[in-house]
Order: structure tokens, then C-alpha cells, then sequence
């Protein structure tokens, strides 16, 4: 699904991914761990191009979103992206966080379709009948995308059992219920991988827990995911690859097994004394 290729990434002159090369296939619950600074986040958010990578490729779903030519929103819409610190609206209620990027994109696709079929029209009236173009079939009205976003929304939040909390703004929320609606608010898209981005670390122990649950049920359902996280018993027990990021390169990559019971590089040894 994606292959990360000689991935660099330079602020000014410090240069913090150094070479990156991974290869993260369909249905892989891929965990990143590292020391602090150690480049784990920038590759994560190279990953989507919020952060542009200075070289390399980045291949997902075939095309390189590397490339500047590449209009990267489209792309983004099936990468989903769950931040340390929820990133909700805090001016919209939880169902209207979890509409907002379905309705705004299925309403550009329906206005960029109209108009097309608009422009179409004129130019098929000086056109031979056999030389016509199709109109592009619309199917669907704003009202329906917001009828179908909002079924589809109070479906996730019962998922998560806060189908009572739709009309409340995210700060009445507890910390671990806003990481659930972000979580939630990422599968709206139907993505094809989510990045989460050590969803856990702005949270108190006690709603840890909740959140990883969340996601354990995700890697069951076969949920690509790539995870910056430091719960290092998450990562043993749900990962399928384990990576070692330290000054912007991957030292070690190994299934959880092999990474934790027999680490080879003298860095990795190093880390995990201390966190383990």
C-alpha cells in the first residue's frame, strides 16, 4: 500500500529523516518507537505531506505524493490522521466534526461534477450527434450527503458508545472521549490507513485504556495502520512490524517477537532497558 523510499526530510540545516526506506502493506499494524527527537512524528507526517519531504518517494495506492505535481488532497482523503492532542473543532459539535470532511468532499465532487456537465452541455451543441461527450451521472443532492454523513456518524458514535454526546461541543468531553471521536472522525473518510501520531501520550493513565481498546478492535477488523506510540505492550501484542527510529533513521525493524526478545542493534538494547 505504500513504499517509503530513501525518504529525507531537512529543517534549515539539521537534517531529521535520513534515509527512511519501509514498505507498509495492506492490513499491517506497523509500530514506530523511538526516543524523543528522534524523527518518529516527521515521519509520520511526511507520510501525508504535512510535512514535505526534502527527498526521496513516497509511493501510496501506486503514485508518487512525493511529487509536487501531485495534487495531494485527493490522496489524503483515504489517509486518515489522528493527532497527540484530538485536533477537534472546538466551534462545531462532535457529530459536526465527524460530517465535516465527507460532506465538504462529497459536496466538491457534486459542484465540480455540475459544472462539468454544465460546460459539456455548451460544447455538445456544436458538436455532431456522434461526437457528443456523456454527462457525468449525479446520483445525489447535498441534502442526501448530509443525510447519509449524519446516519453514518451517529453509527460510529455508537460504536464507541457516545452516541449520547453528538450534540455537545468537544469541550465537555473527557480526554479519552475526544481521542475516540477523532478516532471515529478519521474512519468517516472510510481510509484506506490511518496515522495516529501517539494517540495516547496527552491522556491520564486511567483513560489510556479506552483509547487502545479502540484501536485493537481497528487492527482486528484488518485496519492498515501506522502508530507513533511509547505503550510498548500495545505494540507487542497488536503490531505485526515493529520499527526503531533514532537520529532520523530506522536502526532495527523486526516482528514484535524477534524486536522485543531479541534485539540486535546496541541503540535498541539501550532503549529498551530504560523503558521496559
Amino acid at each position: 500500500m505504500i513504499d517509503v523510499i530513501n525518504l529525507e526530510k531537512k529543517f534549515g540545516d539539521n537534517k531529521v529523516l535520513n534515509g527512511i526506506n519501509v514498505t507498509i502493506e495492506k492490513g499491517d499494524i506497523m509500530v514506530v518507537i523511538g526516543p524523543s527527537g528522534s524523527g518518529k512524528s516527521t515521519f509520520l507526517r511526511c507520510l501525508n505531506c504535512m510535512e514535505d519531504p526534502t527527498g526521496g518517494q513516497i509511493i501510496f495506492n501506486g503514485v508518487d505524493i512525493a511529487d509536487i505535481k501531485v495534487d495531494i488532497n485527493i490522496h489524503r482523503r483515504h489517509m486518515g490522521m489522528v493527532f497527540q492532542h484530538f485536533n477537534l473543532f472546538n466551534n462545531k459539535t462532535v457529530i459536526q466534526n465527524i460530517m465535516l470532511a465527507p460532506v465538504y468532499v462529497q459536496c466538491q465532487d457534486l459542484r465540480k461534477a455540475k459544472r462539468k456537465n454544465s460546460w459539456m452541455k455548451f460544447t455538445n451543441m456544436f458538436k455532431a450527434a456522434d461526437k457528443k461527450q456523456e454527462l457525468i451521472p449525479i446520483t445525489t443532492s447535498k441534502e442526501e450527503i448530509i443525510k447519509n454523513a449524519r446516519e453514518n456518524a451517529i453509527t460510529l458514535l455508537k460504536r464507541i458508545g457516545l452516541e449520547d454526546k453528538a450534540d455537545v461541543y468537544p469541550s465537555t468531553l473527557s480526554g479519552g472521549q475526544k481521542q475516540r471521536v477523532a478516532i471515529v472522525r478519521s474512519l468517516a473518510m472510510n481510509p484506506d490507513v490511518i496515522l495516529f501520531d501517539e494517540p495516547t501520550s496527552a491522556l491520564d493513565p486511567e483513560m489510556v485504556g479506552e483509547v487502545l481498546d479502540l484501536m485493537k478492535s481497528l487492527a482486528k477488523e484488518g485496519m492498515t495502520m501506522i502508530i507513533v506510540t511509547h505503550e510498548m505492550g500495545f505494540a507487542r501484542e497488536v503490531a505485526n512490524k515493529v520499527l526503531f527510529i533514532d537520529e532520523g533513521q530506522i536502526l532495527e525493524s523486526a516482528s514484535p517477537e524477534e524486536f522485543f526478545a531479541n534485539p540486535k542493534n546496541p541503540r535498541l538494547k539501550e532503549f529498551l532497558s530504560k523503558v521496559l
